[in-house]
């Protein structure tokens, strides 16, 4: 029976109910997760009904305390807060889990990245959780991370050149292949699905098995129409061996399996279940993958966030990214100012960076543009177009060098003087005659 719906304090009133009666009666209207967190921890540790009012006043004035004033300037504070700790933020790359080829940005790039709204990482990278049946399981893990990993045909085979018969050799390998999964089918496949009929033609080669080879050949030229010539004259000795590097290129880069963007995949444990880590990211295609748990993976790109489950993730998903990234730092910024930041990002209901093409040069107030980047563009073109500058903001103000609108500067003292019919009358005042003095 939920805590919730027990009667523990007072005739006929829950603990929440209670909670939030003693916070009307101090003037305060709880938020609704305060009041739902307090309830919980308050349960937890048995508070008696005598003890309970002490609690939640104390609760009360912290809350009030922490609450923000009527026109404070929280963007000034939020900038501050956030700027100054991040003047001490290193400059580097972290190798994650001792692997050279595998690597994360953190530090300022990283943050960078987030106010920029880069559309794609300069390290994306992809944190996948199976479901809790599988999470245990070494071996579900490990094929899961075969299905999301690419595979390339270099993978499991090599790829060789002999130029003399025009021809290129794919010999599958034994035991890169069982280690990728793959069957000599799925590389006969993918060859034939991605390489063009039309310019080569696949047959098998020498061997038997699964290790026979592929030959990978030229297919023959047409033969042109007569009184027809090629625009194109190349030398004919040329034109064969360009074909032939060509097609073996082709053939180097071709996915037999895979999600597309996922370069590498690494499993560690992590207290008692398997976390697959990614180099790259595709997060709508991995959490296509049977068996990966969609409620937890998730990647570093913001951007592939919001593609797949909407404004209000991404918004969740820059303060979670901004806070972990000053956190590994060892610098404690309020959430409140990453909240605004990711606030106004995503406010739109789009994810827009803070800078000239973004907020900061969609601003109304030409000075303010102007104050940030470019400033005799900005200027140049307010004065072509005659655009009125109202000095509403805070950065204007300052520039022409009056008080702001916030704080003190927010409130007008005028002086009316009542009318003389309110006034009370003037006391009338009698001149006294002189005294004259004797001769």
């Amino acid at each position: 029976m939920p805590a919730e719906k027990k009667k523990e304090n007072g005739p006929g009133k829950t603990l929440r109910e209670r909670i939030v009666e003693i916070a009307a009666k101090e003037g305060v209207v709880l938020p609704e997760a305060l009041a739902d967190e307090l309830r919980r921890r308050l349960h937890h540790l048995k508070v008696t009904p005598a003890e309970l009012p002490k609690v939640v006043r104390a609760v009360v004035t912290r809350y009030a305390h922490n609450r923000v004033d009527a026109h404070e300037s929280v963007g000034i504070l939020a900038a501050q807060s956030i700027g100054e700790p991040g003047t001490q933020m290193t400059l580097r790359t972290f190798h994650y889990a001792g692997v050279a080829e595998m690597n994360v940005t953190l530090g300022l790039p990283r943050l960078i990245e987030l106010v920029d709204a880069r559309r794609v990482p300069s390290t994306p990278m992809m944190t996948v959780y199976v479901e809790k049946k599988l999470k245990s399981d070494r071996v579900a893990v490990e094929q899961i991370a075969l299905q999301i990993e690419v595979t390339t045909v270099p993978d499991v085979a090599s790829i060789g050149t002999v130029v003399e018969e025009l021809k290129v050799v794919v010999t599958p390998q034994p035991s890169a292949m069982q280690a990728r999964g793959v069957k000599r089918a799925d590389l006969e496949a993918a060859l034939a699905e991605n390489l063009d009929v039309r310019k080569v033609k696949i047959s098998n080669g020498s061997g038997g098995g699964e290790t026979r080879s592929f030959e990978i050949q030229l297919a023959e030229a047409p033969t042109p129409a007569p009184g027809k010539v090629s625009k194109k004259e190349e030398p004919a000795e040329e034109m064969p061996y360009k074909k032939l590097l060509a097609a073996s290129e082709e053939a180097r880069i071709i996915r037999i399996k895979g999600v597309a963007g996922i370069k590498r995949a690494l499993i560690k444990k992590e207290k008692e279940e398997y976390v697959i880590y990614t180099e790259g990211s595709a997060l709508e295609g991995v959490l296509g993958i049977a068996g990966v748990d969609a409620s937890r993976t998730t990647t570093n790109s913001v951007f592939e966030i919001y593609k797949v489950f909407g404004v209000e993730a991404a918004r969740a998903a820059l303060m979670l990214e901004a806070n972990r990234t000053l956190a590994e730092q060892g610098l404690a910024v309020d959430i409140r100012h990453l909240m605004l930041v990711a606030d106004v990002m995503t406010n739109e209901g789009d994810i827009r960076a803070i800078g000239r093409h973004g907020i900061s040069g969609k601003k109304t107030s030409v000075l303010a543009r102007a104050a940030f980047e470019i400033t005799a563009a900005h200027l140049l073109r307010a004065a072509i177009i005659g655009e009125v500058d109202e000095l509403k903001g805070v950065a204007e103000n300052i520039i022409v060098g009056q008080p702001i609108t916030l704080g003190t500067g927010a409130v007008n003292l005028i002086y009316r003087p009542p009318p003389k019919s309110l006034l009370p009358p003037e006391p009338v005042v009698v001149p006294s005659e002189p005294v004259k003095s004797e001769a």
